[in-house]
């Protein structure tokens, strides 16, 4: 059998590729040289919009000074950990719970009430009763980062699960499968593209929540260091966390979109 066609659709997909990043690569050097102009003919007050090069210089002071007592990598990594937390309880719970909706309607009438209500809900609108709830300490946080990511990955398992064709089910079935068996080697490898598209959005709408996780009684973490900055006008440190925040964001969901190619290659992400 010959290999061409197979090696052209992977040379147009490395064309394609190549292309995508380079038109990137320019739209944010187009977007950076923008911002060097603005800011050097003073287009906006240099207060709420500072030059490139004082952003540069905060972001290297941060790094080398650190913030409020504790160096940048300790900030990152208490609300990367605050994040981890989350969505390991996330997918620990929403994706056997939206399994078990998606093939039960009752169960699924039980918990879509519950799970409809709160979903559109802004996470500060409830987050001063978890903080009366759990204290002001990191449990508050964890949860509040936990609510706002169970609600897309369940939706999306559930979604998942009643689009499996009956036919898969039945033959399964009729092959012996039945019970633990049949959701372990049927159901949840039938979903899992899915699975995993949602539990990227989990993380996107998480990570979104962090600032207003680490707003009350926090002293660490990169939503806590941009909160901090706000208080005291310095924009260029607002702006050097949020290059920082948007950069971690991308390498996360970067890693997402890899682990998705490498479980399903025929899927494009």
């Amino acid at each position: 059998m010959s290999t061409q066609p197979i090696r052209n659709l992977r040379s147009r997909r490395s064309g394609g590729h190549s292309l995508y990043f380079a038109v990137s690569g320019l739209t944010v050097l187009a977007i950076f040289g923008l911002w060097w102009i603005a800011s050097y003919f003073e287009w906006v007050n240099p207060l709420f919009l500072p030059s490139p090069t004082e952003v540069w210089s905060a972001f290297m002071d941060i790094v080398q000074n650190g913030y409020k007592g504790s160096t940048l990598i300790g900030h990152i990594e208490a609300s990367m950990r605050r994040i981890l937390i989350a969505m390991v309880l996330v997918f620990v719970t929403a994706v056997p719970l939206g399994i078990i909706c998606g093939r039960s309607r009752i169960v699924r009438a039980i918990f879509d009430p519950i799970i409809e209500f709160y979903r559109p809900l802004p996470p500060l609108a409830y987050y001063s009763l978890l903080v009366l709830w759990f204290g002001i300490e990191d449990m508050s946080k964890i949860i509040l980062l936990f609510l706002s990511g169970f609600a897309p990955m369940f939706i999306a398992v559930v979604y998942s699960v009643r689009r499996i064709p009956p036919d898969r089910i039945n033959g399964a079935r009729s092959l012996g499968a039945k019970g633990f068996r049949l959701y372990a080697f049927v159901v949840f490898p039938s979903c899992l593209p899915d699975l995993l598209t949602g539990f990227r959005t989990a993380v996107g709408v998480t990570y979104a929540t962090l600032v207003a996780a680490e707003m009350v009684a926090a002293i660490s973490g990169i939503g806590w260091m941009s909160l901090d900055a706000s208080k005291y006008l310095r924009s260029d440190i607002i702006y050097a966390v949020i290059i920082i925040m948007g950069i971690i964001a991308i390498l996360i969901d970067s890693g997402i979109r890899l682990f998705i190619r490498r479980l399903s290659p025929w899927i494009e992400h």
